[in-house]
């Protein structure tokens, strides 16, 4: 398996979920951008599940170097990278912030899901799950610096799974809706919409049995999101979300 975004917690969780589940990975692959965080959490399914993995630096604001990832081979593909930024209403115009959400959600990502992609086509195998975000699914005042680049990763996903398709390589997308992770830490989530990285990990793994194309972590934000699609935009423009 290979991990993008391995400190995530959902991303653990995943990780943990399937080796619980019995899968069997000759190698996992852990790819971040913090070694020393990483490290632990390769012990712990080192000593847990007698599990072998591979800690790969990846820092998608700086050049990416291929060629360090030839030797890589998966069936299994866990994007989890993401990276919320500072409010529209604090850092709107901040140039530095708006590059940094868009490299890491969107831009600097999709030619690493690319490079992986095209050795799943070439084997005819393999599974690719993308979190994008119920942030991306329209664009609110609050937080559409961050919901844009979701989107574009949404598209991309949607778009990767039509060409992969009839090459039998299954393309997951997931929405997770509000989270109880690092990233949200200190923001006000109302606990009835907010799953935690376990719930999402049990979520991500049945879809990914599945094969279901696009899964709500809590069903409950597809009804939300489907509500909020279909506000007509003079009534939307005029709502504070």
């Amino acid at each position: 398996m290979i991990v993008l975004g391995s400190t995530s917690e959902v991303a653990q969780a995943f990780v943990e979920k399937a080796l619980q589940e019995g899968e069997k990975y000759e190698k996992i692959y852990l790819f971040t951008s913090n070694k020393e965080a990483t490290e632990r959490f390769a012990k712990h399914i080192d000593v847990k599940f007698l599990q072998q993995s591979e800690i790969v630096e990846l820092d998608l604001t700086k050049d990416i170097n291929y060629f360090e990832f030839d030797h890589i081979n998966s069936n299994v593909l866990f994007c989890a990278t993401g990276y919320l930024g500072e409010s529209t209403e604090d850092a709107l115009y901040d140039n530095k912030n708006t590059e940094r959400i868009i490299d890491i959600n969107y831009s600097k990502l999709v030619p690493v899901m690319n490079y992986f992609a095209q050795k799943f086509e070439s084997k005819r195998s393999g599974t690719i799950i993308g979190l994008s975000s119920v942030a991306g699914d329209r664009g609110r005042q609050s937080n559409f610096i961050y919901g844009s680049a979701k989107a574009a990763f949404t598209a991309y996903l949607s778009g990767l799974r039509n060409y992969l398709f009839d090459k039998k390589i299954h393309v997951l997308t997931v929405k997770p809706g509000f989270m109880a992770t690092k990233m949200t830490e200190g923001l006000p989530l109302n606990p009835k919409l907010t799953a935690t990285p376990k719930q999402a990990a049990d979520c991500i793994y049945k879809a990914f049995k599945k094969q279901k194309n696009v899964a709500y972590v809590l069903p409950i934000w597809g009804v939300i999101m489907l509500i909020i699609r279909n506000i007509p935009e003079f009534i939307f423009k005029k709502l504070k979300l």
